[in-house]
């Protein structure tokens, strides 16, 4: 893999992969190593689990081809392992996977106190397919190209957006009767 390869969005395509970012330890972890590679022992504190599970884990984000060894040092005769993401960000294959994102953010989702602006609401556009193309370029911009350092100050909010075209049936133009045209007469008995 080429130093430029990781700047680009690796394509989700393989079952090992989805299974790999479906367990939710594995997605905390995906997000801690998104803010920078980080060693068995810093992933263990900042999620508070043991080194042999999230060794494990580990393992498997590497084996599907998600994680990576970023770099080794002697440490009290022992050598220090630091991991890293194979790219940047992760983009789903176009035949499918929206389900998994959905999935994944229901997943992260925690209970919103009362002062919390987080809200999920699901709303519809009426759109050309010239519009539908305009929108989904404008919100690739919008995209960061990296994941940047959190601020102590800052909290965590996940932004899931998602531009399909809706399963919603239409009604046929209303008949409107011409100016001045009488209403049909109701049947007779």
């Amino acid at each position: 893999m080429s130093v430029d390869d990781d700047k680009q969005p690796l394509i989700l395509r393989s079952s090992a992969q989805f299974k790999a970012l479906g367990h939710p330890l594995r997605h905390r972890m995906v997000n801690l190593l998104r803010q920078r590679p980080a060693t068995l022992g810093e992933l263990t504190t900042a999620l508070g689990s043991t080194k042999g599970t999230v060794g494990y884990h580990v393992r498997v984000l590497r084996e599907a081809g998600l994680a990576r060894l970023a770099s080794t040092r002697q440490v009290r005769g022992g050598t220090e392992h630091r991991f890293e993401l194979v790219s940047t960000g992760f983009r789903l294959d176009e035949a499918g996977g929206a389900a998994f994102l959905f999935d994944a953010a229901l997943a992260e989702m925690s209970p919103a106190p009362a002062a919390d602006p987080g809200h999920t609401v699901l709303r519809h556009l009426w759109l050309t397919p010239g519009q539908a193309r305009a929108l989904a370029e404008r919100l690739e911009t919008l995209r960061p190209d990296h994941h940047e350092a959190a601020d102590l100050a800052t909290e965590p909010y996940g932004l899931l957006l998602s531009l399909y075209r809706a399963d919603i049936p239409r009604l046929p133009p209303e008949d409107v009767p011409a100016p001045g045209a009488r209403s049909p007469e109701p049947p007779t008995r």
